[in-house]
């Protein structure tokens, strides 16, 4: 017996009307990453141009905030992720209200007062220009895009750029602790004190909507002090092969790195009186030669862009974007209720004019 099959098109539009949220913000992943020193900044939401859609920047940093502090060295996020290409005024102020003050990654002309970070190379896998990895010039951020997946296709990182990056004397960061160690480190100040034997230094406190991140100086000085406090206890040494931001002391020979955050006081006791100290503020942390960032860009799933990093010594700036979700068309139901009722009407119809033709052929 032949059988016939059936088939009744099905109109099924998708339409964009909510949002989603990405729960592994606030869940596991989320604490994790923040715990090791990334960075959560803002991508807008899916699908919109913030040129187009300015709300979207305020959305964003509400979106965020609502799961995750932005850094372990503050809550509010200040990093945005803006589409390639020239800052208007209008944009740059709606930015700069909703808080954020550094934008990347690939800006032209003016910025009207933002600090901009601008791609290197990326990390995908045969897209790394590893010569400029390898060239990367002294005291320079280093800032590599990332994006973990492209509609429905994985995307992988680049072994050999990882492994170049990670062999380097290079600080592994983010875009706000980079911006924030540099602030910090152009603003030792001296603080008189009645010891003549005593130098102190304190880095000046920024406002309370700031966040506080250690900065790095270099000091030298006539003769070494015999201690070195932080706040009257003294200060923890720093490995030479530290690549990531933490405070104390690192002497080398003529001097010291010094990395303490905003508001501590740096005592240098002397056994004589009249030693000349000087410092000068560091762009890179610990005497490492340049910093690095990887930079995700429209994190919309946090798990699938940080699926291949779990045990890396990367930080991360993860720009968020808070994805779309697909709203149910309401038609939908209806039509899978009409379907179930008529398939069965209809197979037993395409059977019986099966059963009726072939009684015909054998008449």
């Amino acid at each position: 017996m032949l059988c016939s099959i059936l088939i009744i098109p099905i109109a099924t539009p998708s339409v964009v009307a909510e949002w989603d949220d990405d729960n592994w913000l606030k869940n596991i992943i989320g604490p994790e990453r923040l715990e090791l020193g990334d960075e959560f900044g803002c991508h807008g939401f899916e699908g919109i141009d913030l040129r187009e859609e300015a709300w979207v920047i305020q959305g964003c940093r509400d979106y965020l905030s609502g799961f995750t502090d932005a850094s372990r060295w503050g809550a509010p996020p200040i990093s945005f992720g803006h589409p390639n290409g020239p800052v208007t005024e209008d944009v740059a102020r709606s930015l700069s209200d909703a808080g954020f003050s550094i934008i990347g990654d690939r800006i032209e002309g003016d910025s009207y007062g933002l600090n901009v970070v601008n791609r290197l190379t990326s990390l995908e896998k045969g897209q790394a220009n590893l010569t400029a990895i390898e060239n990367a010039p002294e005291d320079t951020l280093v800032s590599l895009y990332w994006i973990g997946r492209w509609h429905d296709v994985n995307i992988r990182e680049d072994k050999s750029a990882i492994s170049l990056i990670t062999s380097q004397e290079v600080w592994f960061t983010t875009w706000g602790e980079w911006y924030g160690h540099k602030q910090s480190g152009e603003s030792f100040e001296r603080i008189l004190v009645n010891d003549p034997t005593m130098k102190t230094y304190r880095i000046s406190t920024f406002e309370e909507s700031s966040w506080s991140v250690p900065g790095t100086a270099f000091f030298e000085w006539s003769e070494p002090p015999i201690n070195i406090q932080f706040d009257g206890e003294n200060a923890m040494i720093i490995p030479s092969g530290q690549k990531h931001l933490i405070t104390g002391v690192r002497p080398v020979e003529g001097g010291a790195f010094v990395t303490v955050k905003p508001g501590i006081f740096v005592d240098f006791i002397f056994e004589s009186e009249n030693v000349s100290v000087n410092h000068s503020p560091q762009l890179t942390f610990n005497g490492l030669h340049h910093s690095v960032s990887v930079v995700g860009h429209h994190v919309t799933n946090l798990h699938d862009w940080t699926s291949d990093f779990h045990e890396s010594p990367l930080r991360f700036t993860w720009l968020i974007e808070r994805p779309a979700a697909l709203e149910m068309d309401w038609r939908l139901p209806v039509l899978a209720i009409g379907i179930l009722i008529s398939t069965p009407i209809a197979i037993k119809w395409v059977v019986a004019r099966d059963k009726e033709d072939e009684n015909q052929r054998w008449d």
